[in-house]
């Protein structure tokens, strides 16, 4: 072992003792994702493996370790830090690239002999198209080991923090009746059990909500039910006995986390089991016998939870109102102080959540804010660290993307600041992508049409330029819940498949941008939310009410680009937040508000 204690020991030394690992279990390859058991967004620190043994700290990448090479895949968002963090480190950096092999096609073209996966963290329906590759060529996946086990001496405990109830008025519809509408769900699909592995689907359905994930308000845990059974497989002491009771009224018994492998077990052979193979790790389906017959298909949790009830969506325009109140207070703040005192992005990051934590109703931030000037704002998943960040002086553009989570909903904003004096051509890529963004918010669907297809709507007054970006242009949106929500994408690069089909209810982001490597970046975001408008000989359709408030900074924008439709727009919201806003604001905050709201 490597002199040095674990804790500081280098990345190369760490490499090392995992290729002594692979070389006793007889593994030419070893893949280490970016996942949990729960295949989350954001992982407990128990599970990020793959940042550990890299170094990379990036929420998205993938590692694959032989005996002569290491490489990290990671999209165009992580080049410029993976480079920075992987000198040194001998891990080559992948370039993920639109229609280029990833890692698993790597994995199925390059390597001879075993791939070994911690299964407990590999999706079903990943596993199956990697193991199918490596078949082809005669070598095999082995998802039975976890070989960190062996060398991440100081590998952190998991999560134990409490497990608390998502109560009235906030909690809309009661747990009984969420279990009643699963069963009846699951008797249409001839399924006898319904599997749960994804965290948000488990605090939705149980009206419960935890603090076990960086900016989700979510807990570790498994679900699995019956027709007359309810199990939840959870920590043993993050449940207290009081909401025990109150889970076990509703038939829920709570289990130990570590009993759902026994749990998956002892489902019998004859019975037929519900579960989203994209949802689920193939460690947990290995608990099954064979001869369990499997259902496969989206989670029912994961339709149900995306459409907002009437109930919900009252809170929610409370929440964007509290949101919009702390929003306007700390911008009156920067052009207070903008000038007089030294203010950086990490400052923008203090006082902004600040300002939200001052708000009623606020648990936390809904993920790292996004603080970034001119440069640093090419970079669409930029953070600012006490190591590298910029002082906002001089002139350009502020990008900020921020939000909270709130009992009664969850928020995500992008703002375009003016610095100074903004270029022409800053300008006019802040009209442009605000063009796209009314674009979207002003349309009319056909109810059902699938999510992707309304990307084109955004990009088309950006792509009149021939300015394009890369990510998709909106993401679902939860309920006090995650800030990436399926099932719907507005995004050309997704699939367009059934389940992402816009029904009422549904919140999505509309938020395109621009990117100047090196110069600056424009996003500007909304959420909003799927309304019924009416139906015609040519079926139901529906149309977006935005729910987001906060001003539109004029002053980053040339007006002349604007259209007499996109003024109206503006005009038009403007005046809404004015409205629902003021009552919420005093002094110079109520003043910032009315005049970044006056009309064009």
């Amino acid at each position: 072992m490597n002199s040095q204690s674990p804790l500081h020991e280098s990345v190369p030394a760490r490499l090392a003792r995992v290729r002594e690992a692979m070389a006793r279990e007889g593994v030419a390859a070893l893949l280490v994702p970016s996942a949990d058991p729960h295949l989350s967004e954001y992982l407990p620190g128990y599970w990020q493996g793959r940042q550990w043994l890299s170094g990379f700290e990036g929420s998205v990448g993938t590692l694959v370790v032989t005996a002569d090479f290491a490489g990290l895949w990671a999209d165009s968002r992580y080049w410029e830090q993976a480079n920075k963090e992987l000198a040194g480190s001998g891990i080559e950096l992948m370039k993920l690239r639109p229609g280029q092999p990833g890692a698993l096609e790597w994995l199925g073209t390059e390597v001879d002999g075993t791939v070994a996966v911690d299964g407990a963290v590999m999706a079903v329906a990943a596993a199956r198209q990697l193991s199918e590759r490596l078949q082809a060529r005669g070598a095999k996946l082995r998802t039975d080991i976890d070989l960190l086990t062996e060398v991440w001496s100081d590998r952190p405990s998991l999560p134990g923090n409490p497990v608390y109830q998502h109560l009235p008025p906030h909690a809309t519809v009661n747990r009984a009746q969420k279990l009643a509408e699963l069963r009846g769900t699951l008797q249409e699909n001839g399924a006898d059990w319904h599997f749960i592995a994804t965290l948000d689907d488990i605090a939705w359905l149980f009206n419960l909500r935890g603090s076990d994930v960086s900016y989700n308000p979510v807990f570790v845990s498994f679900a699995l039910v019956s027709q007359d059974k309810a199990y939840l497989f959870v920590g043993r002491d993050k449940v207290d006995g009081h909401l025990r009771q109150v889970l076990a009224a509703d038939g829920i018994e709570v289990r130990d986390y570590v009993a759902v492998g026994d749990a998956l077990s002892a489902i019998p052979a004859t019975a037929s089991l519900l579960l989203d193979p994209a949802r689920v790790t193939r460690g947990l389906l290995d608990n099954l016998h064979e001869q369990v017959r499997l259902v496969e298909g989206i989670n029912p949790t994961t339709l149900s939870k995306s459409r907002k009830g009437e109930g919900d969506l009252a809170h929610i325009r409370q929440a964007m109102e509290q949101d919009g109140a702390a929003l306007c207070e700390f911008f009156a703040w920067l052009e207070t102080n903008l000038g007089t005192q030294r203010i950086t992005e990490l400052t923008i990051d203090d006082q902004l959540s600040a300002a939200r934590a001052r708000r009623p109703g606020f648990v936390s931030l809904s993920f790292s804010t996004i603080a970034a000037y001119n440069g640093n704002g090419a970079m669409p998943h930029y953070r600012a660290t006490e190591q590298s960040h910029a002082v906002i002086e001089g002139n350009g553009l502020l990008l900020i993307d921020s939000g909270g989570q709130y009992l009664g909903g969850t928020t995500d904003i992008t703002r375009m600041v003016p610095i100074g004096e903004p270029s022409r051509e800053q300008k006019a890529d802040c009209s442009r992508v605000l063009k796209g963004m009314i674009a979207l918010s002003r349309a009319r669907f056909p109810r059902g049409i699938l999510s992707p297809l309304l990307d084109a709507i955004a990009r088309a007054p950006i792509w009149a330029d021939q300015v394009d970006y890369g990510h998709g242009t909106g993401h679902g949106v939860g309920y006090f819940m995650n800030v990436h929500e399926g099932p719907q994408v507005i995004a050309y690069q997704a699939a367009a498949t059934p389940q992402t089909a816009m029904q009422p209810g549904m919140i999505s982001s509309i938020e395109p941008g621009t990117y100047r490597p090196g110069q600056w970046g424009v996003r500007i975001e909304n959420l909003v939310v799927n309304r019924e408008v009416g139906t015609s000989e040519f079926g139901e359709f529906l149309a977006f009410e935005t729910l987001t408030l906060c001003p539109i900074d004029t002053r980053c924008l040339l007006v002349e680009a604007l259209g007499s439709e996109d003024i109206a727009w503006l005009n038009n919201y403007h005046q809404i937040v004015r409205e629902r806003l003021a009552p919420l604001l005093e002094g110079e905050a109520l003043v910032w508000l009315e005049q970044r709201t006056a009309p064009l």
